[in-house]
């Protein structure tokens, strides 16, 4: 007896402390500053109880949560049944000072009150707020703590204040009404309807400007969304309607396991919108539709849209809400809308598909082929010669190309061809590596009639040309070119800004034959040719071998009045030129067995293609000098004969010079 009285006396010393502690105006004191002190370490905030009353049958607390926002409980409970009343208000003045409780920006003022009664097995919620100056009403279910109902009104909620208060910019502003009478939301036994309507809707085009440089006509809109809840499924229907879009979805959910079947349509009469989502500068129409269907494991989104003026299919697969595999087909895509699409100039017209088809969309392990084609493809030859100012005009040019791209991991390969009226390009094998955006290709280009890149060159050419190499280009851009061409070859290649050229037994008379010049010297041309594009200065050193000329008045003349037979003689010499952006200064000497040409310093301005020259000329020890200036389109060329022109012949020689040389040039 003695040990179950000293039992019996420490439970009752332990009731009474409890007591004392928890409910006596003491004991109250106490539990408020360990509770306050608890919130001040979890909020960060200057929280403190201004009332804290706790007894065994009733209870009030008021709590500030810094100097502008106050909640406030009060109401009778019983320990024994575990039932209460409650009555509740919050009145949230200054939200941004909740900004730490969570990665949010509140912003603005809210307000709630309301009654909880109950216990623990059926509890009941009942209020109303002013939620976005909204006049709201809401009924609440909870059985074992679980939400099992919800019945909630809500007029005249303004969308401005919804996204203000939730730290959101308020790209756009309306009325919202709602109407929710959910009567069982537990899974597999739903019942409820669900009412939205958004009124008066308009969007903020100049905040739209300022924060995404997206220009948009004034917009108005408005919403509507009813869903019916039963069982197993929702079924539900959802209209957006604007003067620049209209989007409408509807089908049925299932929530667990997720399964769904949905219809959608897209209809945007102007891209500019997406750009807050895409964040490119798209523009123009889309109109789309299509299915949703399957699970959360494997989701298919199938749609067709007339983008571009196209025929086009798409079919998206996902796992776990992610993409799996995607494939597209677009079929005669005008070029010239898809330019216009991506707020490009019109640089060309023609007919665009595209074939894809990614098996694998993971960017860790991406495989997939794409298929590119451009038919009855036109350049805009007028826009393209104002817009890099050709001095004459680019002429017609037709196109088509073709593409077959394989998509591996990190890397895309692709084959090309293109093909033009005035050239046509290939390559085998284009590598972009997809991590550092590097380039890695071979190319071959051939053109039939030079003289169709007058609008480049502004030189009238002839002939034909064929160039291969290889094009890399990741922190540095690297190209090489060989071409077997006028009889010999020329191997070239460009790093960055600087380019180096090796020529090798090139002909003279097929250069003169190309550049319409009079072929009257035929040589074989060696040498190297070095240039920097930024700098635009460069260096030309090149040697001429057995060299020979052409009949001419000049050397019949000569051969005829007995001096020398200049077409026996085999030539061979220098050539050097320095080039300073349209200034050429160059030099050249031609030696043979009995005679020698040669200028010092000829200087040639290549845009206004002024020239002055001096020549000399020895002729089996007989001199001749003559002096070139003016344009090279109208030379004006001086000849003094001196000793060898003491002849009876001089006058005739002198008269043949004068024309030789002013062909020449």
């Amino acid at each position: 007896m003695r040990y179950i009285a000293i039992i019996l006396g420490f439970i009752v010393i332990l009731l009474i402390g409890v007591y004392t502690l928890a409910f006596t105006s003491f004991g109250n004191t106490i539990v408020a500053s360990l509770i306050e002190s608890k919130i001040r370490q979890e909020t960060k905030m200057k929280s403190k109880f201004t009332t804290f009353i706790l007894n065994m049958s009733n209870f009030e607390i008021i709590l500030e949560l810094g100097p502008n926002n106050i909640v406030s409980v009060n109401g009778n409970y019983s320990l024994f049944s575990r039932s209460f009343d409650i009555a509740y208000r919050a009145r949230l003045d200054q939200l941004s000072d909740l900004n730490h409780l969570r990665d949010t920006s509140f912003v603005g003022t809210f307000f709630t009150h309301g009654h909880i009664r109950g216990d623990r097995e059926l509890m009941q919620i009942d209020g109303s707020s002013d939620i976005a100056k909204s006049e709201t009403t809401y009924h609440l279910t909870l059985t074992q703590l679980h939400l099992t109902s919800i019945l909630a009104k809500v007029k005249h909620m303004e969308l401005f204040s919804l996204l203000q208060m939730a730290g959101q910019k308020p790209y756009a502003n309306g009325t919202v009404d709602m109407d929710i009478d959910f009567k069982n939301i537990m899974p597999h036994a739903l019942d409820g309807v669900l009412h939205l309507r958004t009124q008066k809707g308009k969007v903020d085009t100049k905040l739209m400007q300022d924060d995404f440089n997206v220009t948009i006509p004034e917009t108005l809109f408005s919403m509507k969304l009813d869903a019916k809840l039963e069982r197993e499924r929702v079924d539900f229907t959802y209209t957006l309607e604007s003067n620049l879009a209209k989007i409408s979805t509807s089908g049925k959910i299932i929530p667990q396991p997720l399964s769904m079947n949905v219809k959608y349509s897209l209809d945007i009469d102007n891209l500019a919108l997406l750009k807050p989502i895409t964040n490119m500068p798209l523009r123009g129409q889309l109109n789309l539709f299509g299915e949703v269907k399957g699970t959360k494991e494997n989701l298919k989104v199938d749609g067709k849209s007339d983008i571009c003026a196209s025929n086009t299919d798409f079919m998206l697969q996902m796992k776990d809400f992610k993409p799996a595999t995607f494939q597209v087909k677009m079929h005669n895509l005008k070029l010239e809308k898809v330019l216009y699409m991506m707020q490009q100039p019109h640089y060309a017209e023609g007919l665009l598909s595209l074939d894809v088809d990614i098996s694998d969309v993971r960017s860790n392990s991406l495989k997939g082929n794409i298929k590119t084609n451009i038919t009855h493809g036109l350049l805009d030859s007028q826009y393209i010669t104002k817009a890099f100012a050709f001095q004459s005009e680019m002429p017609k040019t037709l196109f088509d190309l073709s593409a077959q791209s394989i998509l591996d991991t990190n890397s895309i390969q692709t084959q090309v061809t293109l093909n033009t009226n005035l050239a046509t390009l290939h390559m085998q094998k284009l590598r972009f590596d997809i991590n550092d955006t590097s380039i890695n290709t071979d190319y071959k280009f051939s053109a039939q009639n030079l003289d169709a890149f007058y609008f480049l060159t502004q030189r009238h050419m002839r002939g034909a040309i064929v160039a291969e190499g290889r094009v890399e280009k990741s922190k540095n851009l690297d190209v090489t070119l060989h071409s077997n061409i006028m009889s010999g070859t020329v191997d070239a290649k460009l790093h960055n800004d600087a380019i180096s050229v090796e020529l090798k037994s090139l002909q003279t008379q097929s250069i003169l034959h190309t550049l319409l010049y009079p072929e009257i010297f035929d040589a074989s041309l060696s040498g190297t040719f070095a240039y920097n594009l930024l700098a635009e200065k460069g260096t030309l050193k090149a040697k001429l071998a057995d060299g020979k000329f052409s009949k001419n008045e000049i050397f019949t003349l000569i051969k005829y009045y007995g001096v020398l037979d200049m077409y026996a003689e085999r030539f061979h010499g220098d050539i050097n030129a320095k080039i300073n952006k349209e200034f050429i200064v160059a030099s050249l000497e031609l030696l043979s067995n009995k005679s020698s040409i040669k200028t010092q310093q000829t200087k040639l301005n290549s845009k206004t293609k002024e020239i002055d020259s001096e020549l000399d000329l020895v002729v089996n020890n007989n001199p001749i000098s003559a002096s070139v200036k003016g344009t090279t389109d109208t030379p004006k060329v001086s000849v003094d004969l001196e000793k060898f022109m003491k002849s009876k012949a001089g006058d005739a020689v002198k008269k043949e010079v004068n024309t030789f040389l002013k062909r020449l040039f």
